[in-house]
C-alpha cells in the first residue's frame, strides 16, 4: 500500500511491501491535492478470535496448552485503554516444567539430528499460520497497537514468510565440512568439522516488534535444531500465544521443542538465564536489562547474544536532497510510534542549511496524525501502555527545561481522550550531550542537530553509547563510502536502502548488542563447533 503526503512543492510516497522493513520514500515534484491524515477514532474492540476463543490464552508446555499457576492477567488495547482478555500467568514452576520439557525434547529425541524433519516443520508452520492471518492481524493491531498497514510487512506478514527461510538453511546448510588429511605429530588424521544444534535456548522478547522478533529467534534456533522455550512481554502475550496455539494444534514439532511462556513475573527470564539445564540465552530489549540478563547468565558460562537499544543518527551531507532526507527520517522516527531500537532518532544536518532541514522535517511530521492503528492509513499508532508514554513525556520536558525548541508536537494529540498517544515531535536547540539526544526514548521524538563537514558529522554519530543503525544520505559515491566506513554501527542505509531482510545479519556495536540475527551469521549463534579427528591407517 501507499500512503501520499505532500508538503508544499513535493510529495512523499511511503510504500510498505509485504517483506519485513522493504519501505521506500519516493520524492516527486507533483502535486496532489489531498493529505493523509490519519485521526484519532476509537477502534472496535477484538471480537472472538479462533486462535483464543475464551478470550484467555494459554501456556504452551511440552506440547500442550495449560492454564499458569498464576491469576490470569490482563491484556490491555493501547488504542483504547480497554481490556482485549486476559493471558495465563506463569509461575516459577511453569517455567521448571517448560525448561524440563524443552531439555527433554533436545536430549531424547532425534530433533536436533533430523535437518530435512525440522524444515518440513518450520514450512508447516509456515503454511499453518499463513491460514490465520486475518486472526492474527486482529490481534496484533489489538495487542501490540501495530498499524494496519505494518501488519502486511514488519509487524506479521514478513515474519511468517521469513520462516521459509529458516526452513531452507535447515536443509541447505554444510553441516559437516572435511577439512582433508594432515599429520599433527606425525599422525595422519582425517579432519571433520561439524557443526550441532546449542541445546536449550532460552529466547526473550519485547513488545515492539512482537511477531518480527519472536520468529527472528524461532525460526534460526529451530532450524538449527534447538528446542526453545520463549518468554514474551506481558504487554504482548497473545501475540506469542496464538502463535502457540497454532504449533500445538496444526504442526508435527515434537512436544517439547516450542516452549511458550507467558508471565508478569519479570523473575522468570532471571530464572531462564540461571537454569543450568539451558544452553544458550538470546534477548532482545533495553540495554539495562540485557546488561542483567548477561550478569545473570554468565554464572553458568552460558552462551549470550543480545540486541539491545539504538540512538541511531541519519547523517545528511551537503550534496544531498535535503527535502527528501528530512521526510525519510520524519517517516521513520514516526513509523508505530517511534518504537524500533533502529529508527532513526538523531537528524544530523549540514549547519548551513539547518534552518531549512528544521523547516522540511516539522513540515512532514506535522502531517503524521497519530491515528487509529485499525486504519490503513495510520503510521504513528499509540505507545504501548501509560508508563510508556509517561516515560516519553518526561524526556519532552528534559528538552524543553534543557533550553530545546519543540518545534512541533510535543504532546498528547488534541482532543483524544482515550488512547496512550504522542504527537510526532521534533525537537532543535540541543546539542549531542544533552539525554535527549543521547538516551533511547523509545517514542515518536527526533532530535535535529547540525554539523561541520563529514567528518563532523561521523564524530556526532559515534558519540554515542550505541551502535544500532543509521543512514547517510548524499550525492558523491567517495563521500559516502567514507562516512559509511567511519560511522561504527551495525547496519547502515545508502540514501534509502534497506538494511533488513531474512538473509541479512543484523545487530549492533557498543551497547547495541552482541551477536547478529537473522541471516547465516544469525543462524550460526545458534550452533556449536565440534572437529572429529579420525586417524587415518597407514596404507
Amino acid at each position: 500500500m501507499a500512503l501520499r503526503l505532500r508538503t508544499d512543492n513535493w510529495t512523499v510516497v511511503w510504500t510498505l511491501s509485504p517483506s519485513p522493513y522493504v519501505q521506500q520514500c519516493r520524492y516527486r515534484s507533483t502535486t496532489v491535492h489531498t493529505i493523509v491524515q490519519t485521526r484519532v477514532h476509537i477502534r472496535r474492540e477484538l471480537p472472538v478470535n479462533g486462535l483464543i476463543p475464551t478470550g484467555q490464552s494459554l501456556l504452551l508446555v511440552a506440547g500442550k496448552l495449560v492454564d499458569g499457576a498464576g491469576e490470569p492477567f490482563a491484556t490491555v488495547n493501547p488504542a483504547t485503554e480497554q481490556v482485549l482478555g486476559h493471558a495465563a500467568n506463569a509461575t516459577n514452576a511453569d517455567m521448571a516444567a517448560a525448561i524440563d520439557a524443552a531439555r527433554t525434547a533436545f536430549d531424547t529425541t532425534g530433533w536436533s539430528r533430523d535437518h530435512a524433519f525440522r524444515a518440513r516443520c518450520l514450512r508447516q508452520l509456515r503454511t499453518a499460520l499463513q491460514g490465520h492471518l486475518e486472526e492474527l492481524r486482529e490481534i496484533t493491531i489489538a495487542e501490540a497497537g501495530a498499524p494496519r498497514m505494518l501488519t502486511r510487512g514488519p509487524q506479521l506478514e514478513g515474519p511468517i514468510a521469513d520462516v521459509d527461510y529458516a526452513a531452507g538453511l535447515a536443509e541447505t546448510y554444510d553441516w559437516e565440512t572435511d577439512l582433508g588429511v594432515a599429520a599433527p605429530m606425525g599422525i595422519r588424521t582425517r579432519r571433520t568439522l561439524c557443526r550441532e544444534a546449542v541445546g536449550v535456548v532460552g529466547a526473550i522478547t519485547p513488545w515492539n516488534f512482537p511477531h518480527q522478533i519472536n520468529f527472528a529467534k524461532l525460526g534460526p534456533a529451530l532450524a538449527a535444531g534447538n528446542t526453545v522455550v520463549l518468554k514474551p512481554a506481558p504487554d504482548t502475550p497473545w501475540c506469542a500465544a496464538a502463535v502457540g496455539a497454532v504449533i500445538a494444534a496444526e504442526t508435527d514439532i515434537p512436544p517439547g521443542v516450542v516452549n511458550i511462556v507467558t508471565s508478569t513475573d519479570h523473575r522468570l527470564g532471571a530464572q531462564l538465564a540461571t537454569d543450568p539445564r539451558v544452553d544458550l540465552i538470546s534477548f532482545t530489549g533495553s540495554t539495562a536489562t540485557g546488561t542483567a540478563v548477561m550478569s545473570a547468565a554468565a554464572a553458568g558460562l552460558k552462551k549470550v547474544f543480545l540486541e539491545l537499544g539504538g540512538k541511531s543518527a541519519a547523517i545528511v551531507l551537503d550534496d544531498a536532497d535535503l527535502p527528501a532526507a528530512c521526510a525519510h527520517t520524519a517517516f521513520s522516527v514516526s513509523m508505530h510510534a517511534g518504537q524500533g531500537c533502529a529508527l532513526t532518532t538523531r537528524l544530523l544536518v549540514p549547519r548551513a542549511s539547518y534552518d531549512d532541514a528544521v523547516a522540511a522535517t516539522a513540515r512532514v511530521l506535522a502531517n503524521i496524525a497519530p491515528g487509529d492503528p485499525d486504519h490503513d492509513g495510520t503510521v504513528c499508532g499509540p505507545l504501548i501502555s501509560g508508563l510508556q508514554r509517561a516515560r516519553v513525556e518526561r524526556y519532552l520536558e528534559l528538552a524543553r527545561a534543557q533550553g530545546g525548541t519543540i518545534v512541533t508536537g510535543g504532546g498528547r494529540p488534541a482532543g483524544v481522550t482515550q488512547g496512550f498517544y504522542v504527537e510526532p515531535t521534533l525537537i532543535s536547540g540541543l546539542t549531542n550531550d544533552s539525554p535527549v539526544a543521547r538516551e533511547e526514548i523509545f517514542g515518536p521524538v527526533l532530535v535535529i542537530l547540525p554539523h561541520d563537514g563529514d567528518e563532523d558529522a561521523v564524530r556526532i554519530a559515534n558519540d554515542s553509547p550505541y551502535g544500532l543503525s543509521g543512514s547517510v544520505w548524499g550525492a558523491d559515491p567517495q563521500r559516502l563510502h567514507a562516512v559509511t566506513a567511519g560511522v561504527r554501527t551495525g547496519t547502515l542505509s545508502v540514501n534509502g536502502g534497506v538494511w533488513y531482510s531474512a538473509d541479512a545479519p543484523f545487530g549492533g556495536y557498543k551497547q547495541s548488542g552482541i551477536g547478529r540475527e537473522m541471516g547465516t551469521a544469525g543462524f550460526e549463534e545458534y550452533l556449536e563447533t565440534k572437529l572429529i579427528a579420525s586417524a587415518v591407517p597407514e596404507s
